[in-house]
């Protein structure tokens, strides 16, 4: 006899039991599951494209924040137009720029103070003369920096310390302003050049060795940095007219291919990079006067300035790590390790929260928290596997159970107890291999935006969306990871790209050209003020880097 409805539906506890379990652990791991940091539509279009272009090159790529149709960011607020608006007269919270607490005011009393000295006791003249600065990263360059442009005076800095010769050797500036270290080196090729018999300016700071001083010549004057602005301090200030938007406040040389080129820059181009660094974060992640930033990029080229005045204008405590320094002494071995990561251990400032590093620091940093992490035998693949979870879901954070237990304690240990303030690394300078990225973000659990930075442009050229957690190393799909869309005042193009593959719709790959009001004039060694003039004469400026453009409008350097 077939057994009926009612036999069938008999049940025992365990079955109950059971079910129940079943239905709890369904909907916990609905509920519970991470949610996406940034919905997955806004990675699927991150540049918004043109529709036509020309032969042989790529649309048009904008940021998609920005729109085709949208204005440029020129300034990061709408009174801010030359360098000296950075310091925002209605913030006088005193922050520590390396060693140094000062407040705007003060700071500000300073530049004045030194830009006076310079006009009287060196000899300048207010758009005539031009000042070489052979500094490393310290406050002294900011101070000087800002005292040049508020009178004029266009400054000249390098981008390696090997093209201090070759500067040296193509232009006279009117004064030096260096390092009391480095006097002997100046000396000794003022003496080499044959120019001893010129009149030279140079101003150190710090006290130079008696030893030095007893070699410089006649025609030689060396005014330390002290009397300079002790002279200004002493005096009534002497105001000069203010700069306009489009004047060259400073040229940085740099060496490209092989050639020494030089970057001219407006103080609409650096005003336009600190509105590109601030971009980098989302607005739920925006710079506060209660953050510290550290950078690794030295202040003498147009990305490490807007890093640095980004610092300036947000009132954040700021310094540069030890691998930035351009001026060693001849024993110095230039090494990146775990204390240099984090410039905390260094310079008396508070705990960094958002750095701005290279490839070698992030790879020596996420090496050294994964080594303590290992230790943890039974708990480290518990807690890798559910931070992997996690940012496969497109989701991360540093409060979970698996930090407490593993990571934070790991971060501690390789990185100090700063560590754990850090809520953001920018990374440029290098390429960073694809397969890098997922665990750089399960061992600081921070978003880690991608840029592509070049001594060309104040600010980013490239930039990786800051919740852009996909891996795409996993599919094989990339050996570096993606740069992103231009920044939300660049716009890109590739040119050299073969018309069949993008019209049978392929990925357009070219040599990556850009424009904007970020972008500076590339000038001539032998004149800073002769722009070399661009293939199309419509302001485009090649990268000298090839690129493939994503589907979703991300840039892959190759």
């Amino acid at each position: 006899m077939p057994p009926s409805l009612s036999d069938l539906l008999v049940t025992d506890d365990t079955t109950i039991l059971l079910g129940l379990i079943a239905a709890t652990v369904f909907l916990l791991n609905n509920l519970y599951k991470p949610q996406p940091l940034v919905h997955p539509i806004l990675l699927g279009r991150q540049s918004d494209v043109a529709r036509v272009r020309n032969p042989g090159e790529s649309s048009v790529y904008r940021n998609y924040g920005t729109g085709l149709m949208g204005r440029f960011p020129l300034r990061p607020a709408k009174d801010v137009h030359i360098l000296a608006d950075m310091l925002k007269p209605d913030s006088d919270a005193p922050r520590t720029l390396w060693s140094t607490k000062i407040s705007n005011p003060q700071l500000q009393d300073r530049v004045a103070a030194f830009g006076t000295g310079l006009l009287r006791l060196a000899g300048l003249e207010v758009g005539e003369s031009s000042v070489l600065l052979l500094l490393n990263d310290c406050v002294e360059f900011i101070i000087a920096d800002l005292a040049l442009a508020s009178h004029s005076i266009p400054s000249f800095t390098i981008a390696a310390s090997n093209l201090m010769s070759p500067v040296l050797e193509s232009h006279s500036p009117s004064a030096i302003i260096t390092h009391a270290s480095m006097l002997p080196q100046i000396l000794e090729f003022i003496y080499d050049a044959g120019e001893a018999n010129r009149n030279h300016t140079i101003i150190v700071v710090g006290e130079p060795s008696s030893q030095a001083m007893a070699t410089v010549a006649s025609k030689v004057r060396v005014l330390k940095w002290s009397d300079v602005e002790r002279e200004g301090v002493r005096v009534e200030k002497i105001i000069s007219p203010l700069p306009k938007p489009n004047d060259v406040f400073t040229v940085s040389f740099f060496s490209e291919s092989g050639h020494i080129q030089g970057a001219q820059l407006t103080h609409e181009n650096l005003t336009a990079g600190v509105a590109a660094v601030r971009a980098l974060l989302p607005l739920s992640h925006a710079f506060s006067q209660l953050d510290t930033i550290v950078s690794a990029h030295y202040m003498g080229t147009a990305y490490g300035r807007a890093i640095a005045y980004t610092a300036l204008f947000e009132g954040t405590s700021f310094a540069t790590l030890e691998s930035s320094k351009l001026f060693h002494a001849d024993d110095y071995t230039p090494q990146i390790n775990v204390a240099d990561a984090l410039s905390s251990k260094v310079y008396p400032i508070p705990s960094p929260t958002i750095a701005f590093i290279k490839p070698g620091h992030l790879h020596t940093l996420v090496d050294a928290i994964l080594k303590e992490a290992r230790k943890r035998l039974l708990l480290f693949p518990f807690a890798w596997r559910h931070k992997l979870a996690g940012i496969s879901e497109g989701f991360m954070t540093k409060e979970s159970l698996w930090d407490r237990l593993v990571f934070d304690t790991a971060r501690s240990r390789a990185a100090g107890d700063g560590s754990g303030a850090l809520r953001a690394v920018v990374v440029s300078g290098g390429p960073l291999p694809a397969k890098a990225l997922t665990p750089s973000r399960v061992a600081l659990s921070v978003p880690i935006i991608n840029c592509f930075s070049h001594p060309l442009v104040a600010g980013p050229v490239l930039a990786s969306h800051a919740l852009d957690l996909q891996d795409l190393s996993t599919e094989n799909v990339l050996e570096t990871a993606h740069t992103g869309p231009p920044s939300i005042n660049v716009e890109g193009k590739l040119v050299g790209v073969e018309d069949e593959a993008v019209e049978s719709g392929g990925d357009p790959a070219g040599v990556l050209t850009v424009r904007g009001p970020s972008v500076g004039k590339l000038t001539s060694m032998e004149s800073s003020y002769v722009s070399i003039p661009s293939g199309e004469d419509e302001g485009w400026v090649g990268m000298g880097v090839r690129a493939t453009i994503l589907t979703n409008g991300a840039f892959l350097l190759s």
